[in-house]
């Protein structure tokens, strides 16, 4: 992969990699720093990525796989020497949809709400269910293609996701009834 070519990726994709950096690490800081690392990464495998075969989702494995990588030697290093925790609860500016003008306040607050509960019910479920739910609906892949991001069977990816929308579902009952969603 050339200069070029890297820009045109960072320009097509890069908001979705933040993004997708964003939902997993719950932290601006750490986002940063997992965006940067998955473009360094992708700078120096070069000529693996092709163009032609959806590199969208080679970037967001190599971020999957480098975030993976971060907490496992945050784990290690915790078991050794008690730190800080590597993932922090911060207010996102993205919760606040600044788009829905026409509703009134009392909405938007209802609303905002709602996601951040949805939010917090997802940030609950296991690594291996919230990435798929992840991967599915903020980045929009296909199940074929995560099976190909995290390395797993379809009919795996399928279960996870079939196991994740049960466990959101009961998480979120309560909540669901009481808006009548």
């Amino acid at each position: 992969m050339n200069k070029e070519q890297l820009e045109q990726c960072i320009d097509a994709y890069g908001t979705d990699i933040y993004a997708f950096c964003s939902r997993i690490t719950c932290n601006r800081q750490e986002a940063d720093d997992l965006y940067q690392d998955t473009f360094l990464k992708a700078v120096e495998l070069g000529e693996k990525i092709d163009d032609t075969n959806n590199p969208k989702s080679y970037l967001v494995s190599i971020a999957m796989r480098i975030w993976k990588n971060k907490k496992r030697k945050f784990a290690w290093r915790n078991r050794i020497a008690e730190s800080m925790t590597l993932v922090e609860e911060t207010i996102r500016e993205e919760d606040i949809n600044h788009s829905e003008v026409m509703c009134s306040p009392e909405e938007q607050i209802l609303d905002w709400e709602l996601k951040a509960q949805v939010r917090q019910a997802v940030e609950k479920l296991d690594e291996k269910y919230r990435m798929s739910v992840y991967l599915y609906y903020t980045m929009e892949f296909s199940i074929e293609q995560i099976a190909e991001i995290m390395k797993l069977p379809k009919g795996t990816v399928k279960s996870r996701l079939h196991k994740a929308r049960k466990l959101l579902k009961q998480e979120l009952e309560v909540v669901l009834n009481e808006t009548g969603k």
